[in-house]
């Protein structure tokens, strides 16, 4: 694996104080109460001041260890850096701050961030001041493709697969990764626009399983050997119309 930097950020454009306020954010029925204002705003004193005592001045060291791994060999494993930050973010509560109140309520789960998407929206303009992009996410356990699947885990999947999968994600024990990008259904060019997917998965219903035909390629996650689960997008009807696939 090699991270290549085409712009680094200075460090007068990156934020030193939270100058804007979610008071403006009303719940509304049916939505899930926000993080109080001023624990919000303490909350992002706090990342932000991670930023600037952890992740900027480590931003160097992090693309050198990623670049020594990728050249010593194919395994693609987290860089030291990265797996000291991560602890140090789970200790401070910089953790799980992607996953949505009323998703971790589904889920039955204390380990989210207790913040609504609104007030996420403002955690991720703190962090994507890092270069590379996702390192700051990368520390917390936002990054993605893992936010996307946990939060899929913690509403549609069962006990067991909430027990298998999401705890162990949500703890930062395991990655996952996300198969969508096919090389192409109509003309060959490669594709991850959701209505053209031509992978299907049929139900075999003598061998009470599901089979699973066709190409997928760039998985995100899928070369770290830290990956336990893949969730996959299929067609479940390549014949019915874009938007009943």
């Amino acid at each position: 694996m090699c991270l290549r930097t085409e712009h680094v950020q200075q460090p007068g454009n990156r934020p030193t104080s939270c100058s804007c306020s979610s008071a403006i954010m009303q719940p509304t029925m049916g939505t899930p109460d926000p993080l109080p204002t001023p624990k919000f705003q303490a909350l992002k004193e706090k990342l932000i001041q991670f930023m600037h005592s952890d992740i900027y001045p480590n931003e160097k060291l992090f693309l050198t260890q990623n670049h020594a791994i990728g050249t010593a060999s194919n395994e693609w494993h987290h860089a030291p850096i990265l797996m000291k930050l991560k602890r140090k973010a789970k200790a401070l509560g910089l953790w799980n701050l992607f996953l949505p109140v009323d998703s971790a309520a589904v889920a039955g789960t204390s380990l989210g961030g207790g913040l609504t998407n609104r007030q996420y929206g403002e955690i991720c303009e703190i962090m994507g001041t890092s270069v590379p992009m996702e390192f700051a996410a990368q520390a917390t356990n936002c990054t993605s493709p893992d936010s996307g699947n946990m939060e899929t885990l913690a509403r549609y999947g069962n006990d067991e697969q909430k027990a298998k999968w999401l705890i162990p994600l949500l703890e930062g024990r395991i990655r996952s990764a996300f198969a969508m990008t096919e090389p192409g259904r109509d003309n060959n060019l490669g594709s991850s626009d959701a209505t053209s997917m031509s992978i299907r998965v049929d139900r075999d219903e003598q061998n009470q399983e599901y089979v699973i035909n066709g190409r997928k390629w760039w998985i995100t996650g899928a070369g770290s050997l830290h990956c336990k689960i893949m969730i996959l997008m299929v067609s479940r009807c390549p014949c019915c119309c874009r938007c009943g696939q």
